[in-house]
């Protein structure tokens, strides 16, 4: 059954139908699943982290994250294709400058939702 590396498990097997009929009901669609799965990657590159600390504090252009970040404008505009990709970024251009901002509050959310977790005891 379960191997000496993993997750602890049952001493019998016991299937609980009752509480398997409720996941069943109220599990999403497995395009749903795969989308939230896919969000979640784009928070798996520290690059992006940062560059979204970045715009918590203030709307910025591909200049100024470049320069604050310590990274080439083509490796920034790169990441925030990404982001905005994912929603998770929106812009607006002013003259010749491009500002990106969150898109939304949504973001900051999920963010401050992890940091809540990894700081947990």
């Amino acid at each position: 059954m379960c191997g000496k590396n993993e997750a602890e498990c049952c001493e019998q097997v016991e299937i609980h139908e009752e509480l398997l009929k409720i996941v069943n009901e109220t599990m999403p669609e497995e395009t749903e699943l795969y989308d939230l799965a896919e969000l979640f990657k784009v928070f798996g590159d520290s690059t992006r982290i940062r560059i979204l600390f970045v715009l918590f504090e203030a709307e910025v252009c591909v200049c100024d994250l470049a320069h604050v970040l310590n990274m080439t404008q083509s490796a920034i505009s790169h990441q925030l294709r990404i982001l905005k990709q994912n929603k998770l970024v929106k812009n607006r251009r002013v003259g010749k400058s491009i500002f990106y901002s969150l898109a939304d509050d949504h973001v900051r959310l999920i963010i401050a939702q992890g940091r809540e977790h990894i700081e947990e005891d």
